[in-house]
Protein backbone atom coordinates (compact mmCIF):
# COMPACT_ATOMS: atom_id res chain seq x y z
CA UNK A 1 0.00 0.00 0.00
CA UNK A 2 1.09 3.18 -0.63
CA UNK A 3 1.25 5.63 2.20
CA UNK A 4 -0.29 8.97 2.03
CA UNK A 5 2.03 11.98 2.25
CA UNK A 6 0.01 15.48 1.95
CA UNK A 7 0.53 17.37 5.17
CA UNK A 8 -2.92 17.71 6.49
CA UNK A 9 -4.54 21.29 7.61
CA UNK A 10 -3.59 21.67 10.97
CA UNK A 11 -6.61 23.20 13.51
CA UNK A 12 -5.79 26.17 15.97
CA UNK A 13 -6.97 24.47 18.99
CA UNK A 14 -5.03 21.97 20.77
CA UNK A 15 -6.38 18.78 21.24
CA UNK A 16 -5.98 15.54 23.26
CA UNK A 17 -4.62 12.46 21.84
CA UNK A 18 -5.39 9.43 19.56
CA UNK A 19 -5.07 5.68 20.28
CA UNK A 20 -5.06 2.65 17.98
CA UNK A 21 -4.49 -1.07 18.74
CA UNK A 22 -4.60 -3.89 16.39
CA UNK A 23 -4.43 -8.22 17.07
CA UNK A 24 -3.86 -10.47 14.82
CA UNK A 25 -3.22 -8.96 11.24
CA UNK A 26 0.23 -9.71 9.58
CA UNK A 27 0.22 -5.91 8.77
CA UNK A 28 -0.38 -4.92 12.09
CA UNK A 29 1.92 -1.86 11.98
CA UNK A 30 0.98 -0.65 8.43
CA UNK A 31 -2.91 -0.93 9.57
CA UNK A 32 -1.70 1.29 12.50
CA UNK A 33 -0.12 3.96 10.63
CA UNK A 34 -3.61 4.43 8.79
CA UNK A 35 -5.61 4.10 11.83
CA UNK A 36 -3.26 7.03 13.36
CA UNK A 37 -3.38 8.83 9.97
CA UNK A 38 -7.07 9.02 10.78
CA UNK A 39 -6.66 10.39 14.51
CA UNK A 40 -4.30 12.91 13.25
CA UNK A 41 -7.07 15.38 14.20
CA UNK A 42 -6.63 14.82 17.91
CA UNK A 43 -2.71 14.96 18.07
CA UNK A 44 0.13 16.33 16.32
CA UNK A 45 2.93 17.16 18.57
CA UNK A 46 4.11 13.26 18.09
CA UNK A 47 3.11 9.65 16.87
CA UNK A 48 4.51 6.36 18.20
CA UNK A 49 3.83 2.42 16.87
CA UNK A 50 5.23 -0.34 18.72
CA UNK A 51 4.68 -4.33 17.93
CA UNK A 52 4.88 -7.82 18.57
CA UNK A 53 6.01 -10.72 16.92
CA UNK A 54 5.35 -12.97 19.48
CA UNK A 55 8.71 -12.29 21.12
CA UNK A 56 9.44 -8.97 21.89
CA UNK A 57 7.73 -5.51 21.19
CA UNK A 58 9.93 -3.27 19.02
CA UNK A 59 8.59 0.70 18.79
CA UNK A 60 9.52 3.65 16.46
CA UNK A 61 8.35 7.15 17.59
CA UNK A 62 8.99 10.66 16.80
CA UNK A 63 8.05 14.44 16.93
CA UNK A 64 5.97 15.53 14.12
CA UNK A 65 3.09 14.26 12.03
CA UNK A 66 2.25 10.90 11.30
CA UNK A 67 3.28 10.68 7.81
CA UNK A 68 7.00 12.55 8.59
CA UNK A 69 7.28 9.72 11.68
CA UNK A 70 6.93 6.87 9.59
CA UNK A 71 8.08 5.59 6.08
CA UNK A 72 7.36 2.64 4.05
CA UNK A 73 11.38 1.17 5.60
CA UNK A 74 10.23 1.93 8.87
CA UNK A 75 7.00 0.50 8.62
CA UNK A 76 9.01 -2.71 7.10
CA UNK A 77 11.00 -3.15 10.00
CA UNK A 78 8.37 -3.01 12.64
CA UNK A 79 7.27 -6.53 11.68
CA UNK A 80 4.41 -8.44 13.85
CA UNK A 81 0.74 -9.55 14.20
CA UNK A 82 0.32 -6.97 17.43
CA UNK A 83 0.16 -3.39 17.78
CA UNK A 84 -0.32 -0.03 19.54
CA UNK A 85 -0.11 3.39 18.04
CA UNK A 86 -0.40 7.03 19.63
CA UNK A 87 -0.93 10.55 18.28
CA UNK A 88 -0.22 12.85 21.21
CA UNK A 89 -0.89 16.59 22.56
CA UNK A 90 0.84 16.99 25.91
CA UNK A 91 -1.90 17.61 28.52
CA UNK A 92 0.46 16.41 30.80
CA UNK A 93 4.13 16.42 29.97
CA UNK A 94 6.10 18.78 28.06
CA UNK A 95 6.63 18.46 24.29
CA UNK A 96 9.14 16.49 24.26
CA UNK A 97 10.63 13.53 22.52
CA UNK A 98 11.17 11.57 25.42
CA UNK A 99 7.19 12.07 26.37
CA UNK A 100 6.21 10.66 22.99
CA UNK A 101 4.14 7.45 23.51
CA UNK A 102 3.47 4.01 23.38
CA UNK A 103 5.49 4.12 26.59
CA UNK A 104 7.79 0.67 26.35
CA UNK A 105 9.48 -1.09 28.96
CA UNK A 106 10.81 -4.55 29.63
CA UNK A 107 10.24 -6.28 33.28
CA UNK A 108 10.41 -9.47 34.58
CA UNK A 109 11.13 -11.02 31.31
CA UNK A 110 8.10 -9.71 29.44
CA UNK A 111 7.75 -6.80 27.30
CA UNK A 112 4.69 -4.02 27.84
CA UNK A 113 3.53 -0.81 25.69
CA UNK A 114 0.89 1.60 26.47
CA UNK A 115 -0.71 4.71 24.99
CA UNK A 116 -3.50 6.91 26.86
CA UNK A 117 -5.65 9.53 25.94
CA UNK A 118 -7.11 11.23 28.63
CA UNK A 119 -5.61 12.92 31.91
CA UNK A 120 -5.18 11.87 35.41
CA UNK A 121 -5.75 14.66 37.97
CA UNK A 122 -4.09 12.37 41.05
CA UNK A 123 -0.42 11.64 39.12
CA UNK A 124 1.33 14.15 40.65
CA UNK A 125 0.24 12.81 44.10
CA UNK A 126 0.94 9.40 42.90
CA UNK A 127 4.38 10.06 40.86
CA UNK A 128 5.44 11.87 44.10
CA UNK A 129 4.94 9.02 46.53
CA UNK A 130 6.34 6.74 44.24
CA UNK A 131 9.65 8.71 43.78
CA UNK A 132 9.69 8.40 47.53
CA UNK A 133 9.32 4.48 47.53
CA UNK A 134 12.21 4.70 45.24
CA UNK A 135 10.74 4.60 41.22
CA UNK A 136 12.96 6.39 38.94
CA UNK A 137 10.91 8.10 36.23
CA UNK A 138 12.27 8.65 32.66
CA UNK A 139 9.39 11.00 31.69
CA UNK A 140 7.17 13.46 33.01
CA UNK A 141 3.92 12.02 31.81
CA UNK A 142 1.06 10.59 33.73
CA UNK A 143 0.75 7.42 31.42
CA UNK A 144 4.36 6.67 33.26
CA UNK A 145 2.68 6.19 36.32
CA UNK A 146 0.39 3.86 35.34
CA UNK A 147 2.97 2.02 33.96
CA UNK A 148 4.79 2.00 37.31
CA UNK A 149 1.63 0.47 39.19
CA UNK A 150 1.13 -1.84 36.53
CA UNK A 151 4.53 -3.37 37.44
CA UNK A 152 4.55 -3.28 41.01
CA UNK A 153 1.54 -5.62 41.21
CA UNK A 154 2.33 -7.84 38.32
CA UNK A 155 3.41 -10.76 40.96
CA UNK A 156 -0.52 -10.99 40.97
CA UNK A 157 -0.88 -11.82 37.55
CA UNK A 158 -1.66 -9.15 34.76
CA UNK A 159 -5.21 -8.70 35.48
CA UNK A 160 -5.00 -8.59 39.22
CA UNK A 161 -2.19 -5.81 38.20
CA UNK A 162 -4.37 -4.02 35.79
CA UNK A 163 -7.17 -4.00 38.26
CA UNK A 164 -5.18 -2.49 41.14
CA UNK A 165 -3.68 0.29 39.05
CA UNK A 166 -6.86 1.34 37.73
CA UNK A 167 -8.51 1.19 41.34
CA UNK A 168 -5.40 3.56 42.32
CA UNK A 169 -5.45 6.40 39.85
CA UNK A 170 -7.83 8.59 39.59
CA UNK A 171 -9.22 11.16 36.04
CA UNK A 172 -9.95 10.44 32.55
CA UNK A 173 -8.42 7.49 30.40
CA UNK A 174 -8.86 5.53 27.37
CA UNK A 175 -6.02 3.30 27.32
CA UNK A 176 -4.51 0.59 24.73
CA UNK A 177 -1.64 -1.65 26.26
CA UNK A 178 -0.01 -4.71 24.92
CA UNK A 179 2.16 -7.71 25.73
CA UNK A 180 4.05 -9.68 23.24
CA UNK A 181 0.58 -11.56 23.28
CA UNK A 182 -1.84 -9.74 24.22
CA UNK A 183 -4.08 -6.17 23.80
CA UNK A 184 -5.62 -4.85 26.39
CA UNK A 185 -8.44 -1.78 25.69
CA UNK A 186 -9.42 -0.28 29.05
CA UNK A 187 -11.88 2.96 29.52
CA UNK A 188 -12.38 4.75 32.22
CA UNK A 189 -15.29 3.68 34.70
CA UNK A 190 -17.09 7.06 33.85
CA UNK A 191 -15.91 7.26 29.75
CA UNK A 192 -15.09 10.32 29.54
CA UNK A 193 -12.93 9.87 26.16
CA UNK A 194 -14.53 7.55 23.63
CA UNK A 195 -12.85 3.87 22.51
CA UNK A 196 -14.35 1.83 20.52
CA UNK A 197 -13.76 -2.12 18.98
CA UNK A 198 -14.05 -3.08 15.73
CA UNK A 199 -12.54 -5.97 13.28
CA UNK A 200 -11.21 -6.35 10.50
CA UNK A 201 -11.79 -10.48 9.14
CA UNK A 202 -10.05 -12.26 11.73
CA UNK A 203 -8.30 -9.30 13.73
CA UNK A 204 -9.77 -7.23 15.81
CA UNK A 205 -8.82 -3.62 15.89
CA UNK A 206 -9.51 -0.42 18.89
CA UNK A 207 -9.38 3.06 17.99
CA UNK A 208 -10.89 6.06 19.38
CA UNK A 209 -13.10 7.04 17.25
CA UNK A 210 -14.42 4.95 14.02
CA UNK A 211 -13.32 7.34 10.88
CA UNK A 212 -10.60 4.99 11.99
CA UNK A 213 -12.15 1.85 11.09
CA UNK A 214 -13.53 3.48 7.84
CA UNK A 215 -10.60 4.09 6.45
CA UNK A 216 -9.07 0.28 7.26
CA UNK A 217 -12.10 -1.07 6.27
CA UNK A 218 -13.16 -2.38 9.71
CA UNK A 219 -16.78 -2.81 11.15
CA UNK A 220 -17.38 -1.28 13.96
CA UNK A 221 -18.62 -4.10 16.64
CA UNK A 222 -19.00 -1.83 19.85
CA UNK A 223 -17.80 0.58 22.07
CA UNK A 224 -15.49 -0.56 25.09
CA UNK A 225 -17.07 0.15 27.83
CA UNK A 226 -17.16 2.43 30.61
CA UNK A 227 -14.94 0.56 33.40
CA UNK A 228 -14.01 -2.07 31.36
CA UNK A 229 -10.81 -3.82 30.41
CA UNK A 230 -10.82 -6.03 27.18
CA UNK A 231 -8.25 -8.30 27.03
CA UNK A 232 -7.57 -9.64 22.99
CA UNK A 233 -5.38 -13.16 22.23
CA UNK A 234 -5.04 -16.03 20.91
CA UNK A 235 -8.46 -17.04 23.21
CA UNK A 236 -10.31 -13.83 21.44
CA UNK A 237 -11.67 -11.52 23.99
CA UNK A 238 -12.17 -11.02 27.38
CA UNK A 239 -13.66 -8.66 29.72
CA UNK A 240 -13.25 -7.87 33.42
CA UNK A 241 -14.90 -4.62 35.03
CA UNK A 242 -12.88 -3.81 38.28
CA UNK A 243 -14.86 -1.14 39.11
CA UNK A 244 -18.61 -0.94 40.57
CA UNK A 245 -20.17 1.38 37.47
CA UNK A 246 -23.01 3.72 38.55
CA UNK A 247 -22.78 6.59 35.75
CA UNK A 248 -21.27 7.72 32.52
CA UNK A 249 -19.53 10.74 31.79
CA UNK A 250 -19.18 11.36 28.61
CA UNK A 251 -17.01 14.57 27.37
CA UNK A 252 -19.26 16.22 25.83
CA UNK A 253 -16.54 18.93 24.19
CA UNK A 254 -15.92 15.56 21.85
CA UNK A 255 -19.41 16.29 20.04
CA UNK A 256 -18.75 19.92 20.03
CA UNK A 257 -14.91 19.66 18.74
CA UNK A 258 -12.39 17.19 19.18
CA UNK A 259 -13.97 14.25 17.28
CA UNK A 260 -13.97 13.82 13.67
CA UNK A 261 -17.56 14.76 12.26
CA UNK A 262 -17.56 11.18 10.24
CA UNK A 263 -17.07 9.60 13.64
CA UNK A 264 -19.71 7.78 15.61
CA UNK A 265 -18.80 7.95 19.75
CA UNK A 266 -21.02 7.71 22.42
CA UNK A 267 -23.64 5.90 20.22
CA UNK A 268 -24.16 9.24 18.21
CA UNK A 269 -23.08 10.62 14.68
CA UNK A 270 -20.67 13.79 15.49
CA UNK A 271 -21.75 15.03 11.70
CA UNK A 272 -25.66 14.41 12.55
CA UNK A 273 -25.50 15.71 16.29
CA UNK A 274 -23.34 19.24 15.25
CA UNK A 275 -26.15 19.99 12.50
CA UNK A 276 -28.62 19.56 15.72
CA UNK A 277 -26.79 21.92 17.77
CA UNK A 278 -27.55 24.81 14.71
CA UNK A 279 -31.19 23.57 14.23
CA UNK A 280 -31.39 24.65 18.01
CA UNK A 281 -29.38 27.68 18.02
CA UNK A 282 -31.94 28.95 15.35
CA UNK A 283 -34.13 28.03 17.83
CA UNK A 284 -33.31 30.47 20.50
CA UNK A 285 -31.47 33.12 18.24
CA UNK A 286 -33.64 34.49 15.23
CA UNK A 287 -31.19 37.09 13.44
CA UNK A 288 -31.93 39.28 10.66
CA UNK A 289 -28.92 38.56 8.24
CA UNK A 290 -27.92 37.92 4.92
CA UNK A 291 -26.72 34.84 4.86
CA UNK A 292 -25.19 32.27 7.55
CA UNK A 293 -21.48 31.78 7.18
CA UNK A 294 -19.39 28.90 9.28
CA UNK A 295 -15.40 29.58 10.32
CA UNK A 296 -14.16 26.36 8.29
CA UNK A 297 -14.19 23.86 9.38
CA UNK A 298 -15.07 24.40 13.33
CA UNK A 299 -18.48 25.69 12.62
CA UNK A 300 -19.30 24.56 9.33
CA UNK A 301 -21.87 21.48 10.39
CA UNK A 302 -23.71 23.71 13.11
CA UNK A 303 -23.82 26.63 10.51
CA UNK A 304 -24.94 23.82 8.04
CA UNK A 305 -28.10 23.20 10.34
CA UNK A 306 -29.17 26.74 11.60
CA UNK A 307 -29.34 27.61 7.94
CA UNK A 308 -31.49 24.86 7.01
CA UNK A 309 -33.48 25.89 10.28
CA UNK A 310 -33.79 29.57 9.42
CA UNK A 311 -34.19 29.51 5.74
CA UNK A 312 -31.43 31.63 5.06
CA UNK A 313 -28.46 30.83 2.64
CA UNK A 314 -25.61 29.08 3.58
CA UNK A 315 -22.70 30.16 2.31
CA UNK A 316 -18.52 29.35 2.12
CA UNK A 317 -17.59 32.99 2.93
CA UNK A 318 -13.76 32.40 4.30
CA UNK A 319 -11.96 30.28 2.31
CA UNK A 320 -9.39 27.59 3.90
CA UNK A 321 -6.13 26.89 2.57
CA UNK A 322 -5.51 23.61 3.29
CA UNK A 323 -1.61 23.35 2.13
CA UNK A 324 -0.51 25.51 5.66
CA UNK A 325 1.62 23.24 7.35
CA UNK A 326 2.66 23.01 11.08
CA UNK A 327 4.98 25.25 10.79
CA UNK A 328 5.33 28.59 8.94
CA UNK A 329 7.78 31.60 8.77
CA UNK A 330 6.81 34.25 11.40
CA UNK A 331 5.48 37.32 10.19
CA UNK A 332 6.59 40.88 11.58
CA UNK A 333 4.53 42.65 14.00
CA UNK A 334 3.80 45.09 11.59
CA UNK A 335 1.95 41.89 9.72
CA UNK A 336 0.24 40.66 12.93
CA UNK A 337 -3.20 39.46 11.01
CA UNK A 338 -0.99 37.75 8.60
CA UNK A 339 -0.70 34.28 10.59
CA UNK A 340 -4.88 34.17 10.59
CA UNK A 341 -4.94 35.31 6.52
CA UNK A 342 -2.69 32.61 5.80
CA UNK A 343 -5.18 29.49 6.62
CA UNK A 344 -8.44 31.66 6.22
CA UNK A 345 -9.39 34.34 3.61
CA UNK A 346 -12.67 36.00 3.40
CA UNK A 347 -14.70 36.06 -0.12
CA UNK A 348 -14.75 39.99 -0.09
CA UNK A 349 -17.06 40.39 -3.14
CA UNK A 350 -19.44 37.93 -1.61
CA UNK A 351 -19.52 39.20 1.50
CA UNK A 352 -18.56 43.25 1.27
CA UNK A 353 -22.35 45.07 2.36
CA UNK A 354 -23.50 41.85 3.87
CA UNK A 355 -25.30 41.08 7.43
CA UNK A 356 -23.67 37.54 8.56
CA UNK A 357 -24.48 35.51 11.11
CA UNK A 358 -21.16 33.47 11.85
CA UNK A 359 -21.53 30.27 13.55
CA UNK A 360 -18.43 28.84 15.48
CA UNK A 361 -18.01 25.82 18.17
CA UNK A 362 -16.64 27.66 20.83
CA UNK A 363 -14.73 30.82 21.86
CA UNK A 364 -11.98 29.65 24.21
CA UNK A 365 -9.77 32.79 24.63
CA UNK A 366 -11.17 34.79 22.11
CA UNK A 367 -8.01 36.41 20.36
CA UNK A 368 -7.70 34.01 17.16
CA UNK A 369 -11.47 35.23 17.02
CA UNK A 370 -10.71 38.91 17.53
CA UNK A 371 -8.63 39.11 14.46
CA UNK A 372 -10.71 36.68 12.28
CA UNK A 373 -14.02 39.33 12.73
CA UNK A 374 -11.18 42.28 12.00
CA UNK A 375 -10.32 40.75 8.74
CA UNK A 376 -13.95 40.56 7.95
CA UNK A 377 -14.35 44.10 9.11
CA UNK A 378 -12.15 44.86 6.90
CA UNK A 379 -13.31 42.66 3.57
CA UNK A 380 -16.45 45.41 4.29
CA UNK A 381 -18.99 43.07 5.46
CA UNK A 382 -21.93 45.41 7.30
CA UNK A 383 -22.90 43.67 10.15
CA UNK A 384 -21.12 40.30 11.98
CA UNK A 385 -23.40 38.65 14.51
CA UNK A 386 -21.58 35.56 15.74
CA UNK A 387 -23.61 32.10 17.17
CA UNK A 388 -21.90 29.67 19.38
CA UNK A 389 -22.88 26.29 19.08
CA UNK A 390 -22.40 25.80 23.10
CA UNK A 391 -22.53 27.89 26.17
CA UNK A 392 -19.52 30.22 27.70
CA UNK A 393 -16.32 28.22 28.86
CA UNK A 394 -15.92 29.07 32.26
CA UNK A 395 -14.10 26.63 34.13
CA UNK A 396 -10.99 25.05 33.34
CA UNK A 397 -10.79 20.95 32.56
CA UNK A 398 -8.68 18.54 34.46
CA UNK A 399 -9.72 15.29 32.50
CA UNK A 400 -7.33 16.34 28.74
CA UNK A 401 -9.02 19.55 27.22
CA UNK A 402 -6.24 22.07 27.28
CA UNK A 403 -7.36 24.71 28.82
CA UNK A 404 -6.10 23.96 32.05
CA UNK A 405 -6.75 27.66 34.57
CA UNK A 406 -9.68 29.54 34.52
CA UNK A 407 -7.53 32.98 33.20
CA UNK A 408 -7.27 31.02 29.74
CA UNK A 409 -10.65 31.30 29.32
CA UNK A 410 -12.34 34.59 28.54
CA UNK A 411 -15.93 33.72 29.70
CA UNK A 412 -14.63 33.34 32.86
CA UNK A 413 -14.64 36.86 33.99
CA UNK A 414 -16.05 38.50 31.26
CA UNK A 415 -20.25 38.84 30.72
CA UNK A 416 -21.38 37.94 27.20
CA UNK A 417 -21.58 41.65 26.04
CA UNK A 418 -17.50 42.33 27.19
CA UNK A 419 -16.81 39.52 24.97
CA UNK A 420 -18.71 40.63 22.11
CA UNK A 421 -17.12 43.83 22.69
CA UNK A 422 -13.67 42.68 22.82
CA UNK A 423 -14.31 40.47 19.92
CA UNK A 424 -15.90 43.46 17.84
CA UNK A 425 -19.31 42.02 17.38
CA UNK A 426 -22.42 43.98 16.74
CA UNK A 427 -24.07 40.48 18.48
CA UNK A 428 -23.30 37.52 20.29
CA UNK A 429 -25.06 34.57 21.19
CA UNK A 430 -24.17 31.35 22.76
CA UNK A 431 -26.36 28.23 22.68
CA UNK A 432 -27.85 27.61 26.22
CA UNK A 433 -26.88 24.37 28.49
CA UNK A 434 -30.47 22.79 28.20
CA UNK A 435 -29.65 23.32 23.94
CA UNK A 436 -26.18 21.56 23.85
CA UNK A 437 -27.83 18.64 26.22
CA UNK A 438 -31.30 17.92 23.82
CA UNK A 439 -28.89 18.14 21.20
CA UNK A 440 -26.93 15.10 22.86
CA UNK A 441 -29.89 13.34 23.37
CA UNK A 442 -30.68 13.92 27.15
CA UNK A 443 -34.01 13.48 28.97
CA UNK A 444 -33.67 15.77 31.24
CA UNK A 445 -30.77 18.56 32.94
CA UNK A 446 -30.18 16.62 35.61
CA UNK A 447 -30.56 13.12 34.24
CA UNK A 448 -27.53 12.87 31.56
CA UNK A 449 -24.58 11.08 30.64
CA UNK A 450 -22.45 13.85 29.96
CA UNK A 451 -19.76 15.46 31.88
CA UNK A 452 -20.26 19.58 30.99
CA UNK A 453 -18.18 20.85 33.94
CA UNK A 454 -16.40 23.30 31.84
CA UNK A 455 -19.66 25.17 31.53
CA UNK A 456 -21.17 24.53 34.64
CA UNK A 457 -17.95 24.07 37.15
CA UNK A 458 -19.12 20.75 38.38
CA UNK A 459 -16.93 18.44 38.13
CA UNK A 460 -17.62 14.22 38.59
CA UNK A 461 -14.00 13.53 39.98
CA UNK A 462 -12.95 16.01 42.22
CA UNK A 463 -9.28 17.18 42.40
CA UNK A 464 -7.57 18.90 45.24
CA UNK A 465 -5.89 22.36 45.16
CA UNK A 466 -5.16 24.42 42.08
CA UNK A 467 -5.86 22.68 38.92
CA UNK A 468 -2.14 23.09 37.28
CA UNK A 469 -0.78 21.08 40.30
CA UNK A 470 -2.39 18.06 39.08
CA UNK A 471 0.49 17.63 36.26
CA UNK A 472 4.27 17.43 36.37
CA UNK A 473 4.53 20.38 33.83
CA UNK A 474 2.38 21.96 31.62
Amino acid sequence: MKLPGLAPYIPSKREECGVFGVYGHEDAAKLTYFGLYALQHRGQESAGIAVSDGGCVREHKNMGLVYEVFKEDTLKALEGHLAIGHVRYSTTGSSLLSNAQPFVVFHGHEYYAIAHNGNLVNAYELRSKLEQEGAIFRTTMDTEVIMHLVARNLKYGLEEAIANALNTIKGAYSLVMCTKDKLIAIRDPLGFRPLCLGKLHDAYVVASETCAFDLIEASYIRDVQPGEVLIIDHNGLTSIFPFEVDESKYCIFEFIYFARPDSSIFGQNVYLMRKRLGRLLAEEYSIDGDMVMPFPDSGNYAAIGYAEASGLPFEMGIIRNHYVGRTFIQPSQAMRTFAVRVKLNPVKDLIRGKKLILIEDSIIRGTTTRTRIHTLRQAGAKELHMLVSCPPHKFPCPYGIDFSTKGELIASSNSIEQIRDYIGLDSLGYLSLEGLLKAAGAQTMTNHPYCVACFTGDYAIPFEGELQKTCFER
